[in-house]
């Protein structure tokens, strides 16, 4: 495309402090946010629309996210287009690292879902072959995804597109970026190895596989196998059941079942996932009509098979084989499913069966079963105190766990900080005098006049999507103890919580009064000064729902549509209607932060 109209429905002006290039690259518009920074939509020089993903700022200062960056990036260059969104170009060394990627102008698979329910059959193995030709492309070139869910597949014209491939990695064991409680990835589309408490276990190409399973039974049934009612209690499902895959049928269920064995090595290949969809005489009739719709797809998937061909070791014939899964051992089961060719592609010979070996159980080691109670008991914990965020997996059969771009929330928080000394935030004083953050059994933030102030917090950016938990006290009479959220560093909400109401306003930096988009009477339970109340905001696309100690007090509309990923930031502003000047103090402890 190079006339001069932006192309797709979903990009969003630039804001005031995005850069206007990257190198070569005009960026004309904003795609979307996640973990790893910003996606824009942008021009090359030849006017042909690219994506360009600009590294956000902590990141592009680490030396070893850097390297990492420029490893993975020469590897998913080589991975051929094959259902995959092409890399183009990419620049670790650049002051803001960035990486660019064919645009493709489609929806995401999980937007299709949300917005229309589960695919139809045609559609379902459109999608089920597609990601299966990409994952074997990907997996062709060395390059594993680590974040396959349905918001990395655009559903694009003539055949859908895998996105965010091998990048992942390089997020990964950075000093400024990953703790021993966190990891890349989505919870719901995580295979159970994933969850190790050993840090030396591999990530192979099957988790990837357990993930499209994990997909594909979204896109048909429009939940997760696995979904349950908070993270913790859906890795605990993961770990230890069956998937739930009602909805499904025929091979394809068959298929499923089998991509989400729990030990690695009983799953198939992605390759073998490519030929048990496509090839043999009984190719479901749903499979001839994702072909019939979208030649493009056939030619992909035709492709990868020719590259990626079996080699027989006594000849070196490249054979293409046809797999089935034998009758009986379909569907969920420890045992091992054992994929078997039978017959060639025409005209090529067929390679001699492999010696029988005894099916494989899947034995649960003893790290991981520690682990298993540990999630388990984190589930009841959560169950027993706390509301599920409303971004969980908590979704009915017809939505997708609601989730930002990039990365999802670990079985424990994605940030947390007890907040009773320096860690995450840092005590602070304005030269006046007139207003300070200290720690005191506590963030004790006092205030001498009614402006609003914050602390000084983390600058990591978080996905519009959070769920966040702080314990609160007002010290003061008029005190509110304030909570910002989606704040890009001067333009943000702000949640404020006060004796007798909890008020959503949106803050711009520079002065004047904050409005106030929605009012949350206490009625007839005020706080009461000094004592502890705890209180859970769960934001999720549009909406806020606001809970203190375990009861909703009321949810809210989020009318700013700019405003998406931000800072979380901690401080104090006053009741409305309160004197300038006067007495104003408030404490926050525990605070626990979880994101996708």
């Amino acid at each position: 495309m190079v006339d001069g109209t932006l192309p797709g429905e979903r990009t969003q002006p630039l804001r005031a402090r995005d850069p206007r290039a990257l190198g070569v690259y005009e960026l004309v518009g904003r795609l979307g946010e996640g973990g790893m920074g910003t996606v824009y939509l942008a021009r090359a020089a030849n006017g042909v629309f690219v994506a360009v993903k600009m590294v956000r700022a902590d990141l592009a200062h680490d030396d070893e996210f850097r390297r990492r960056f420029r490893s993975e990036v020469n590897r998913a260059r080589q991975v051929p287009p094959f259902c995959t969104a092409e890399v183009l170009d990419a620049d670790p060394d650049h002051e803001s690292p960035y990486l660019v990627v064919e645009y493709v102008d489609g929806p995401t698979l999980a937007e299709v879902v949300e917005q229309r329910g589960p695919l139809t059959k045609a559609n379902l193995h459109g999608v089920a072959i597609g990601v299966a030709t990409a994952l074997t492309a990907i997996h062709g070139a060395g390059v594993i995804h680590r974040d396959l869910k349905p918001r990395n597949v655009l559903l694009a014209p003539g055949s859908p597109k895998v996105i965010d491939f091998g990048i992942a990695r390089a997020m990964e064991a950075t000093s400024a970026n990953t703790r021993t409680d966190q990891m890349v990835g989505t919870v719901a589309y995580m295979a159970p190895e994933r969850f190790s408490s050993d840090p030396d276990t591999p990530v192979t190409p099957a988790a990837d596989v357990f993930a499209w399973g994990s997909v594909v039974a979204y896109a048909g049934t429009g939940s997760t196998p696995f979904w349950a009612d908070s993270p913790p209690a859906t890795a605990a499902r993961i770990l230890t059941q069956p998937p739930r895959l009602d909805g499904l049928s025929g091979p394809l269920r068959d298929l499923v079942a089998h991509a989400l064995e729990k030990d690695p090595a009983n799953r198939p290949s992605s390759r073998e996932l490519l030929d048990l969809l496509i090839s043999g005489n009984e190719r479901p009739a749903a499979t001839a009509a994702a072909f019939a719709d979208q030649p493009d797809l056939r030619a992909a998937a035709t492709e990868a098979q020719a590259v990626t061909g079996y080699t027989s070791p006594a000849d070196g014939t490249t054979v293409v084989p046809t797999l089935a899964i034998p009758p009986g051992l379909i569907g969920y089961d420890e045992n091992s499913i054992v994929t078997v060719p039978i017959s060639p592609a025409p005209g090529l010979p067929l390679p001699p069966p492999p010696p029988p070996e005894p099916a494989r159980r899947w034995v649960l080691p003893a790290a991981v079963a520690f682990l298993i109670l540990a999630v388990v008991a984190g589930a009841v914990m959560l169950a027993l105190s706390l509301r599920p965020p409303a971004d969980s997996d908590a979704s009915p059969p017809n939505a997708e766990p609601t989730q930002s771009a990039e990365p999802a929330p670990s079985v424990r928080p994605n940030m947390a900080d007890a907040l009773i000394s320096e860690s995450r935030w840092k005590a602070s004083a304005l030269d006046s005098g007139e207003a300070s953050c200290e720690f005191d059994n506590g963030l004790v933030v006092k205030r001498a006049n009614a402006d609003p102030y914050k602390c000084k917090g983390p600058q990591d950016v978080i996905p519009a999507n959070l769920r966040a938990e702080v314990t609160v006290r007002l010290l003061a009479p008029n005190s509110c103890a304030t909570i910002w959220f989606r704040n890009d560093g001067y333009h943000g909400y702000q949640l404020r919580v006060c004796e007798r109401n909890i008020y959503l306003g949106e803050h711009r930096s520079g002065g004047g009064a904050i409005p106030v988009l929605r009012t949350m009477p206490l009625g007839d339970d005020p706080i009461v000064l000094g004592e502890p109340t705890r209180i859970d905001l769960a934001v999720s696309g549009d909406r806020l729902e606001v809970s203190r100690d375990g009861v909703v007090v009321d949810e809210a509309a989020l009318t700013v549509p700019e405003l998406q990923a931000g800072k979380l930031l901690l401080g104090i502003h006053t009741e409305r209607d309160s004197p300038q000047k006067g007495r104003y103090e408030v404490a926050f402890t525990d605070l626990r932060v979880w994101y996708m």
